[in-house]
């Protein structure tokens, strides 16, 4: 894993319930159900928790089958430690990890939001668009 200076630590896991929440909210991303969360969090394939001075503030996951298909979510930092390359280191380890364990005929795939496109552009990812595939979703419970 990719070294990080004090008060920095990057930890591999995830972070409680609560935790998640708050860092997904405080990173401008929306809030998950605390149901949801604690279904989700158990079942990461992997994930690391970004520390300062032992509170986390910032995080990122994988999640997939394991051997065909993984996707790349939860990627936040705290605005108040933004523009420090911390989502860089956490990309780093998230990438580091796929390249020790996943086969090399995984899919990996991901949802680029604003300008963390040319974060994710840096570790291999691509527009699927100009690949005649678009990224589609859809969230339960919306009409």
């Amino acid at each position: 894993m990719t070294s990080l200076s004090e008060p920095y630590e990057l930890r591999e896991g995830v972070p409680s319930v609560d935790d998640f929440r708050r860092l997904r909210t405080d990173a401008g991303l929306s809030d998950k159900a605390p149901e949801a969360v604690a279904l989700a969090l158990p079942r990461t394939w992997y994930g690391v928790v970004l520390h300062h001075e032992g509170r986390p503030i910032g995080m990122g996951r994988i999640i997939g089958d394991g051997g065909t298909a993984f996707q790349i979510v939860d990627i936040c930092v705290h605005p108040g430690h933004q523009g420090r390359g911390l989502g860089k280191h956490i990309m780093a380890a998230l990438t580091e990890e796929l390249e020790r364990r996943a086969p090399a005929t995984a899919y990996v795939s991901l949802i680029a939001d604003g300008p963390a496109r040319f974060l994710y552009e840096k570790f291999g990812f691509a527009d699927t668009a100009t690949h005649d595939s678009i990224g589609m979703y859809r969230l339960m419970g919306a009409d």
